[in-house]
């Protein structure tokens, strides 16, 4: 939503322990803990399982009869942004659960027919359907980029299905509304892509794989300019965007975002209600990180859609893809706001 995530950068606001202090909280903004050299590189058990419209592709880890924690990735990213993240919260007793994304790694539909829909809604139903296929009452819900929207609305509109949230960047259910008005050029500048999207030529660009590739890796580059990730770390996630369905589903969320393609119209209640801006009730900790282009770097335009247990933590020295940047701190707050 590129309201709320690009406004304070674009007023050229100060990273710093103050936003936290400042809005009566604890000081969190020490640096993040870095992954170890030679981290974990792969998953040991990938899975398929049919969830409503999708054959999904998911990684999973932990005892089987422990709590649930579904971990969202974003983009340009895929399910190995929590690569360090799920054995560190297995390692605590928890099963964790980490499914690609409609139009990402082996998630499929499974008609030819279905329209290739990645509106918010429909991407929240997707999570709603994985947790009935595996008999998952109730998780904590963990992400960012798209899974922080996703992860929102879920909480939001499925109140029941949420036991705890962990939500970089805060609250992002997208107004479509206010994505209507431009907002300060610095701003502007963070979403090149989105406005590249709204064209045939950045569309043709997706369907092209070694452009597409580019693009991703130059996102990659620009949003999180402090870790140094190497080749490989990317090419295990760009093998993700081999996707059949992945260009189709990229381009129309940016322009669905942008009320420059429609959703469809059985989703309409879903998004009516969050156009309301509905509240999140349940225990939830929210990561900015100082050196993400999208970060405002304040919840103060979203505190209030908080009102149940809360806790807002800056990150210094990180970038936008946080799970992968700082696994230990991602980690910590899914057991922290699991404990609320």
């Amino acid at each position: 939503m590129i309201d709320r995530r690009t406004f304070g950068k674009g007023l050229g606001l100060v990273a710093g322990g103050a936003a936290a202090s400042a809005a009566g909280l604890p000081d969190a903004s020490a640096a993040a803990p870095r992954p170890a050299p030679g981290g974990r590189t792969s998953f040991t058990t990938l899975r398929q399982i049919r969830a409503g419209l999708l054959d999904v592709g998911y990684a999973e880890t932990g005892p089987a009869h422990g709590p649930v924690v579904i971990c969202l990735h974003g983009w340009p990213y895929d399910i190995h942004s929590f690569v360090d993240v799920a054995p560190a919260l297995a390692a605590e007793g928890y099963r964790v659960i980490v499914p690609y994304l409609r139009g990402h790694g082996t998630t499929r539909f499974l008609s030819a027919r279905t329209f290739r829909n990645a509106q918010q809604s429909v991407i929240a139903l997707d999570v709603i359907a994985l947790m009935d296929a595996l008999g998952i009452e109730k998780a904590v819900l963990a992400g960012f980029d798209w899974g922080s929207r996703t992860a929102g609305i879920v909480a939001a509109l499925w109140p029941e299905r949420c036991k705890a949230l962990v939500s970089v960047s805060g609250y992002l259910v997208t107004d479509r509304e206010a994505n209507l008005r431009p907002l300060p050029p610095k701003a502007e500048h963070a979403w090149w892509y989105q406005y590249y999207f709204a064209t045939e030529r950045g569309r043709l660009a997706m369907r092209d794989e070694r452009k597409r590739h580019d693009l991703a890796r130059l996102v990659w580059d620009t949003v999180s300019p402090t870790w140094g990730f190497d080749d490989a770390t990317f090419e295990r996630t760009a093998a993700a965007f081999r996707n059949p369905d992945y260009a189709a589903i990229v381009v129309h969320n940016y322009r669905w975002r942008l009320s420059l393609a429609d959703g469809e119209r059985r989703y309409d209640g879903l998004e009516k209600r969050l156009d309301a801006r509905p509240v999140i009730t349940a225990p939830t900790i929210v990561l900015d990180a100082d050196r993400d282009p999208f970060t405002a770097l304040s919840d103060a335009s979203y505190r209030d859609r908080f009102t149940g247990a809360y806790e807002y933590r800056l990150l210094k020295g990180i970038g936008h893809n946080v799970p992968q940047e700082a696994p230990a701190a991602f980690a910590q707050a899914v057991t922290d706001a699991d404990h609320f």
